[in-house]
């Protein structure tokens, strides 16, 4: 008799087994087009990851990305700071022709200087391209192109291409607040059309964040999908849990290093979360996963103050930090996973590319088409990112500080105003000229040694491009405001 039930339960396993196989054999075959879920976390340095060089957190669930897909030394953002890099990366375009070159607030300080109160609706965002070719779109996560304080006329997510959004600093539609004070102060004033607000503590968001992304994937799973998840819990001010940061109590140089720590560990635990959830799911075969983060990590003056230098927040080899045009302000870590067509394992050292390369990237890569009509200044690095050789074919250029914004902490990281990368060469330059910087960043890593009088060829090759393309961006500006006083 008992073998008889163990032949009845070993044939229901297999059974149940089968039918497992044949579910995942299903969703993968209920559509051939690659889902997609974009991680895009704020303020996290080069080297926060252990995977990029952290000895002190392990971040074990992020590296499961760099084993199981690519990882690259070379990836860049369009800016140092948040709202143009976020403008950079959903369009596919230098932000600065959206006026948003610097963080997003008030509407007086906007116009002070000369900058919009949000992005434009009317560009193309890559969450766009995907829902028109039939993919469910969702955001869930910092926002921070537009709404809040007092601009509460910003349009809400679904008009960018979210089909779902749950949204919190400085957005409107369902959001996250964490306080009555400060930034999001006025956002709980706003009528119920701007969106539900849902309270919670700022250590909670990611979490919360995670489950919505996990919930959409659920039930999106039979057809294509694209989830941005963007963590805000390593931008400082860093609150964890009680019991988290318990963990890491007295394991920083002072307690506020330690509750960057514990913010740093717990994020790291929820996007395993996510990870497992796509796995089990029976949808990591043909789902391209990408991580990086929106600039390098805080410099403010007050942690030089408590002696703590640097502040918390790793940048690797690199020079400089959040606000800062020198490597560690705009050089990020980039993980891509797809299994179905990347290799595991892989490090590229030697591709160079950046955020506005990511829209037309993802279009071929999700054989989509672009729209006639669209310009964009990002090109296509596909071939590089499934894991062949590739190299960028055009400069990529930055601004940052030109008109009054924030600048770091140490007078040391506050970079020239200008740069541009074109092979192994970075310029640095103000507008007028000054303050003329060349580096090769193969031979130093830590913009070192300035080779401006020493390779004078390489300098009057790259200032006429550097100085065309910033006089082409500042146009954007000078447009809306031609009294503007500009370089100050």
């Amino acid at each position: 008799m008992l073998k008889f039930i163990s032949i009845i339960c070993t044939l229901s396993l297999l059974g149940a087994c089968a039918n497992t196989v044949d579910k995942e054999t299903r969703i993968e075959s209920e559509h051939d087009k690659p889902n997609v879920v974009m991680i895009f976390i704020d303020d996290m340095g080069y080297g926060d990851i252990s995977a990029f060089g952290n000895d002190q957190v392990p971040t074990p669930h992020i590296d499961r990305l760099a084993k199981e897909g690519q990882k690259f030394t070379n990836f860049y953002v369009n800016s140092p700071i948040c709202s143009p890099s976020r403008v950079a990366l959903k369009t596919g375009v230098y932000p600065h022709r959206e006026r948003i070159n610097s963080f997003l607030e008030s509407r007086k300080n906007n116009a002070q200087r000369n900058m919009a109160d949000f992005m434009s609706a009317e560009r193309l965002t890559y969450a766009k391209l995907f829902q028109q070719a039939g993919y469910a779109t969702a955001h869930f996560g910092k926002w921070h192109i537009g709404g809040g304080r007092d601009v509460d006329n910003a349009p809400l997510p679904k008009a960018y291409g979210y089909d779902e959004s749950l949204v919190s600093f400085e957005g409107l539609g369902n959001r996250i607040l964490w306080q009555k004070h400060g930034n999001q102060r006025l956002s709980w004033q706003y009528s119920p059309d701007k969106g539900q607000i849902l309270s919670k503590r700022k250590h909670q968001t990611t979490e919360t964040y995670v489950d919505k992304a996990i919930d959409f994937i659920q039930r999106h799973k039979g057809q294509p999908f694209l989830v941005n998840m963007f963590p805000n819990d390593v931008h400082d001010a860093h609150m964890p849990s009680e019991a988290k940061l318990e963990k890491w109590q007295g394991k920083g140089r002072h307690i506020k290093e330690d509750k960057f720590f514990a913010v740093l560990d717990e994020m790291d635990r929820q996007i395993g979360r996510l990870l497992n959830a796509i796995d089990e799911a029976g949808l990591a075969n043909n789902t391209i996963v990408m991580l990086t983060s929106d600039n390098g990590p805080t410099d403010w003056g007050h942690y030089y103050k408590l002696n703590m230098t640097p502040p918390p927040g790793f940048t690797g080899p690199f020079f400089g930090r959040k606000w800062s045009l020198y490597e560690g302000g705009i050089r990020m870590p980039f993980l891509i996973r797809w299994p179905s067509k990347i290799k595991a394992g892989i490090v590229n050292n030697n591709t160079w590319f950046s955020a506005i390369d990511i829209l037309p990237s993802l279009a071929v890569m999700a054989d989509l088409k672009l729209p006639a009509n669209v310009e964009l200044d990002g090109e296509d690095m596909s071939k590089a990112l499934i894991g062949g050789n590739q190299i960028r074919s055009k400069p990529l250029f930055w601004e940052y500080g030109v008109y009054p914004t924030i600048r770091p902490g140490l007078k040391a990281h506050r970079s020239p105003k200008l740069a541009m990368r074109d092979g192994n060469y970075k310029l640095l330059m103000n507008p007028d000229g000054s303050q003329v910087m060349l580096f090769n960043l193969e031979k130093d890593l830590g913009e070192k040694t300035n080779l401006a009088l020493q390779v004078p060829e390489q300098v009057s090759q790259m200032k006429p491009q550097l100085l065309k393309w910033w006089q082409e961006m500042n146009m954007y500006f000078m447009q809306e405001n031609p009294d503007i006083s500009g370089y100050q």
